[in-house]
């Protein structure tokens, strides 16, 4: 493993603002901040109800974000969708190409990569296209945003082995950072800084403003997800199943879990809370870890694979399991006080508003429960 060096202090000062909830009613990224800790404050009824289901039309693998009373999300056939709360389409875009990655909210745009290697912008309010960006290879993460004082970037990996930085006014490129292999999921920031996986089996922490590596710790399997970064320590697994969590204030591993001969991928990314980290795993299980020492706190079984990210609130989990059911778990006990037959697989990440949460099945659904 290489050394894993000394990470500026604004990287444990806390999380970016851009992207952070600005009000209950927006979940603008499908971790809910720019860290991706898919943690909330927003707390959930015990007993939420099902208010409407949207059958979209088309298959998706994409997560549902939420900002200025619209739900927007993408699907396999290369459509964004944008939902009013009241469940009724407000417009599509045609992007050509399969949305796999669920989409971003930045100020008056959304912002989604496609299969293609093209990042779209277009304008939330009437989906007109607004810029269009060109990589090299597909896109299959979702976008992220970072903010200096000078200025301020949408930053997106892509299967041409490199971590692109565009301006968010007019899609031109600011920097590029050549990786070893795939940059398969989403980079998480904090402040000026970007951490990132990839195939290459390495993470990699960036420099926002430059795009400048800083430093590197290599994992030596494929890293198919994105790191949660809390309290200066990032957090992620693997595909061969293993799951580490590092101290980036003393550049050590601070602990880790290693696959056992039952274990799957991990391809979900960790929702961090107070004093826990909560990942799935496609052994069917969501497993919860003690954030300082990596103890197991506890386990829970579904009937299916967990490839999408849970999310935390206060006192509970919510997440989604390829057996067709959304669960809620006691986040101390892990004990289920919840469920619902979605009659599909969900892989996708729920968004958390005050009085809402969405979720979509793979067939292409958007169900909307009741909060309160």
């Amino acid at each position: 493993m290489k050394k894993f060096f000394l990470i500026s202090v604004l990287l444990l000062s806390g999380p970016l603002s851009c992207l952070a909830q600005t009000s209950a009613q927006e979940w603008p990224i499908f971790r809910g901040k720019a860290d991706l800790t898919g943690s909330t404050n927003i707390e959930v009824s015990t007993k939420p109800s099902l208010v409407w289901n949207l059958a979209a039309t088309g298959r998706t693998s994409s997560s549902p974000v939420v900002s200025g009373g619209m739900i927007f999300f993408g699907n396999d056939k290369g459509t964004l969708i944008a939902v009013g709360t009241d469940g009724k389409i407000k417009w599509r875009y045609e992007g050509g190409s399969a949305a796999e990655a669920p989409p971003m909210v930045y100020g008056d745009k959304v912002i989604i990569g496609l299969s293609d290697g093209t990042l779209h912008a277009v304008y939330k309010t009437s989906g007109k296209l607004a810029w269009r960006y060109k990589t090299d290879g597909q896109i299959a993460g979702s976008a992220n945003a970072w903010s200096t004082s000078k200025r301020s970037g949408i930053v997106i990996g892509s299967y041409d082995y490199y971590l692109h930085s565009v301006d968010p006014s007019n899609g031109l490129l600011q920097w590029k950072l050549e990786t070893l292999n795939y940059v398969n999921g989403t980079p998480a920031v904090s402040n000026n800084n970007i951490v990132f996986g990839g195939c290459d089996g390495f993470i990699r922490v960036v420099d926002a403003y430059t795009g400048r590596e800083k430093d590197t710790i290599e994992i030596g399997s494929y890293i198919a997800s994105s790191p949660a970064l809390s309290g200066g320590k990032a957090c992620f697994g693997d595909y061969d199943g293993n799951f580490f969590c590092v101290d980036l204030l003393t550049g050590k591993l601070a602990w880790k879990v290693p696959a056992g001969e039952t274990s799957g991928s991990v391809v979900a990314i960790p929702a961090i809370g107070r004093n826990s980290v909560i990942i799935g795993n496609e052994d069917k299980y969501l497993y919860s870890y003690d954030i300082i020492t990596g103890k197991l706190n506890w386990k829970f079984r579904t009937n299916g694979r967990i490839t999408g990210s849970a999310v935390i609130t206060p006192s509970k989990v919510l997440f989604g399991s390829a057996d067709g059911n959304v669960y809620m778990l006691g986040v101390h006990d892990g004990k289920k006080i919840w469920s619902f037959n979605a009659g599909a697989p969900v892989s996708s990440t729920p968004a958390v508003t005050g009085d809402r949460f969405y979720i979509l099945t793979e067939d292409g659904r958007l169900l909307a429960f009741n909060t309160k």
